[in-house]
């Protein structure tokens, strides 16, 4: 593992029923990347190859358009070495469960 991203797909809406649909769209797309990642309440978290998470968050955007047309704002944090692997999600979060 080389990298890790944390991202927030955010529907401009306050419909709360839209945001779930597309959330859960976004998500979809996600688990069928192949990618290991851990939903959270406000961010999902992604780890893997850089290149593949980079793709993966440049598609959110679109995937959340296949759903609906309520534009969407995508926050997200990068996690990546050069020459090592990052903290993966169980190290930084299983003491806590």
């Amino acid at each position: 593992m080389i990298s890790s991203i944390a991202v927030q797909v955010l529907p401009m809406t306050s419909n709360t029923e839209e945001v779930i649909r597309i959330v859960d769209h976004v998500i979809d797309y996600i688990d069928k990347s192949g990618v290991h990642y851990q939903v959270g309440a406000f961010e999902s978290t992604l780890e893997g190859d850089y290149d593949q998470l980079m793709s993966i968050l440049k598609n959110l955007p679109k995937i959340a358009a296949e759903v609906s047309n309520t534009p969407v704002m995508v926050y997200s944090k990068i996690n990546m070495a050069t020459n090592s692997d990052v903290l993966t999600i169980a190290e930084k979060t299983d003491k806590y469960r």
